[in-house]
């Protein structure tokens, strides 16, 4: 991090904040951030107000930050400046006009006055402009579409989508003043979750933790073939696990790690690709995970903490997949380790301890049963307290300087979200969510292989122009239940060939299919077809009465989780790739060609959701868990050697064909632990095998 928050990731579309301006904005931020905090601390207020001040505030430093014209435009500036200070005090006056009119309006038995016309249409007109400003027209043109198919065209459609129609009051009563609405849940996370969190990596970040983290990956990398690349894995992981954003880890670590591996020797869009691939896995990495976690928490009602820890071994899993490509690459180009540059783990360890502390609170104060935004702030105040003890002091300046950081990082945003909130509200109100997940369903044919690849080409489409947050949140509203009960269903499927479901859902079967034998196990095709013949209004009682709670709520999870890392590939695929696009400008590659190379280090981004469906990795025991690792990453091994054409050593084509049957064969997705033993056998002697012509021309000279 450079020594000045508010020109720190400061993106071409963003107003300088200097002088006078930066003055301002400091102010703002200080006041925003004692707001959040009293917001989540002592305040008694509602929900609905504290996400009414939060969009005053927020669109405030909206209108600041991201200005009418191109900053660049210095004809435009002095005016530019004038309209954004107006349309900030805009929003912030309709905020504050929510919580001083909400009272009124349902004494009024909540209808319309003119004021309610003007400030309500103005706040969701306001929204729609600083989304444009942040993200571009993509919201926008998506919101006005949902808005406008509630009361314009909706009726015009037949079939599965029509919708009889609401009027202008009622949606604009609903969007504005209601609890589903712009002020609704998806605002009350962002206000509460992901700024608490926000704010508490923007004062680890200025307490000095971000070149801590890069000192350690140094110290822990330096040993191992592929240092340089390594480094980048180990520092955008750790410094992910607390920013949460992937351009903006991409650029922090970047500017370090980027120009690190070129001087080592690798490939300047290799080395981009890995930046991004890596920081790309920060947003999968506790404890913040962007915002996914909060909202996940939110949709799931499955505690954060429970969240937190089953994302551990998947995140862990995404960065072993980097670093094999690391691996290969610095072997193909003879990168060799330097065994006596750099500092050792320990050492720095010793010099700054002080920056884990704050995390080790945060778990700590988690597992002690508090909600997570007091953990946020207990561990913010635990990294004031530690620089006082330990040092270097963070003083006023540095506290100012984080607030500011803090702010900046949350504006695009809580922008978003509440953003996407009137999105949801549509998705809610006309009952799309429902229709569309039947849709999934009819069109997979009851297969979640083919449920996942539209999932992955919709989760695509929507991150070519929504924010990887925002996508998960309107794909998971609209796709979440229906892979939940394709993954339910798949549990079903193992309990009838071991003849173990429920006697109650036994009973249910007979009646079906008197065909059935209580109790008897059945083939896997017989299981399948079975199940289609149960009416859709039974399945939840099917599921309820066979499923343990704890495989209803692991198929729940497994369920958001394959949309939440689906909806990443936003970072990495081209045509629209952030982190990578962020990578590419620090190594000076091509936008497009880099993106390219992240897309293919990122294919955890697949594999792993794969994982999820079809194996116990979320919610399994312990021995499950370790055999899922060991044989799913002998099977990403394989994989990785398949596409390189090398392990250890070069491949031949047909070592490339026997690599990737062996990561079929390994797996763990086809129920088949005796193939998955087989091909992680494979693996380990296409290793062996590796290393061993490499040690015995050695030997030989």
């Amino acid at each position: 991090m450079t020594a000045d928050p508010l020109t720190d990731l400061q993106s071409e579309r963003e107003r300088p904040l200097r002088g006078r301006l930066g003055f301002v904005f400091a102010a703002l931020a200080v006041v925003i951030a004692a707001a959040h905090i009293y917001f989540n601390t002592i305040a008694t207020l509602s929900d609905l107000w504290r996400s009414a001040l939060h969009f005053a505030m927020f669109g405030f430093a909206a209108a600041l930050i991201y200005p009418l014209a191109h900053p660049k435009a210095r004809a435009l500036r002095a005016l530019t400046l004038w309209v954004d200070m107006g349309l900030g005090a805009m929003a912030a006056g309709c905020g504050l006009y929510l919580v001083f009119a909400e009272t009124g309006f349902y004494a009024r038995g909540a209808t319309f006055n003119t004021a309610d016309w003007a400030v309500s249409a103005a706040a969701i007109l306001l929204v729609l402009e600083f989304a444009r400003r942040t993200a571009g027209l993509f919201i926008p043109v998506l919101i006005i579409l949902s808005l406008s198919y509630v009361v314009i065209w909706g009726s015009w459609l037949d079939g599965v989508f029509h919708f009889p129609g609401l009027s202008w009051e009622t949606l604009l009563r609903r969007s504005f003043y209601g609890e589903e609405g712009m002020f609704g849940p998806i605002a009350r996370i962002s206000w509460s979750y992901v700024f608490m969190f926000i704010l508490f990596g923007a004062f680890l970040t200025q307490s000095g933790a971000s070149d801590f983290i890069v000192r350690l990956a140094k110290a822990a990398a330096r040993r191992l073939t592929g240092g340089p690349g390594l480094i980048a894995v180990f520092a955008s992981g750790l410094m992910g696990s607390v920013t949460g954003s992937a351009v903006a880890n991409t650029v922090a670590t970047g500017s370090v790690t980027i120009p690190l591996m070129k001087r080592s020797g690798f490939p300047p869009r290799f080395a981009a690709g890995v930046e991004a691939a890596a920081s790309t896995g920060g947003q999968l990495m506790p404890p913040i995970m962007g915002a996914g976690a909060f909202v996940m928490a939110t949709f799931t009602q499955i505690s954060y903490l429970h969240i937190v820890a089953v994302s551990v071994v998947p995140a862990a899993l995404y960065f072993f997949t980097v670093g094999l490509f690391v691996r290969i690459e610095a072997q193909k180009a003879g990168l060799t380790p330097r065994e006596d540059e750099g500092e050792r783990v320990f050492q720095v360890l010793g010099e700054g301890w002080t920056y884990l502390v704050p995390l080790l609170v945060l778990v700590g104060v988690l597992v002690a049963g508090f909600t997570p935004t007091y953990a946020a702030g207990i561990a913010t105040l635990s990294i004031i307290a530690l620089s006082w003890i330990a040092g270097p002091r963070m003083g006023p300046k540095k506290i100012l300087s984080a607030a500011a950081l803090a702010v900046k990082s949350m504006t695009q945003t809580a922008i978003l979200l509440i953003a996407v909130g009137l999105i949801i509200n549509v998705i809610g109100m006309t009952g799309v969510g429902n229709t569309f997940s039947l849709m999934i369903t009819s069109w997979a044919g009851g297969s979640l292989l083919i449920t996942l690849i539209l999932i992955a080409l919709a989760s695509l489409v929507l991150g070519m122009g929504l924010p990887v947050t925002a996508a998960y949140i309107v794909l998971a509203t609209l796709a979440a239940p229906a892979l939940t009960t394709l993954i339910q269903n798949a549990e079903l499927v193992r309990l009838l060939m071991e003849g173990a479901v429920s006697q109650e859902a036994q009973a249910v079967l007979m009646l079906i299919d008197p065909a059935y034998a209580a109790g008897a196990p059945l083939t896997a095709e017989a299981a399948r077809a079975l199940l289609t013949q149960v009416p859709p209004e039974m399945m939840p009682m099917l599921t309820q009465t066979s499923l343990a709670p704890a495989a209803v709520v692991s198929a729940l999870l497994s369920a958001h989780l394959i949309i939440f890392w689906l909806s990443q590939d936003s970072n990495v695929t081209p045509p629209v790739a952030l982190a990578a696009f962020a990578a590419a400008t620090i190594a000076g590659t091509r936008p497009m060609r880099t993106g390219l190379t992240a897309w293919k280090l990122a294919k955890g981004l697949y594999l792993v959701p794969l994982l999820f469906a079809y194996t116990a990795l979320v919610g399994g025991s312990a021995l499950e868990i370790v055999w899922i690792v060991v044989t799913g990453g002998a099977a990403f091994l394989a994989f990785a050697a398949a596409l390189e054409g090398w392990l250890e050593g070069p491949l031949s084509l047909p070592a490339r064909g026997l690599a990737l049957l062996t990561g079929l064969a390994a797996l763990p997705v086809w129920g088949l632990w005796p193939l998955s033993a087989v091909g992680t056998a494979l693996a380990a002697l296409l290793l062996t095998r590796g290393y061993l012509l490499k040690i015995l021309p050695r030997r030989r000279s």
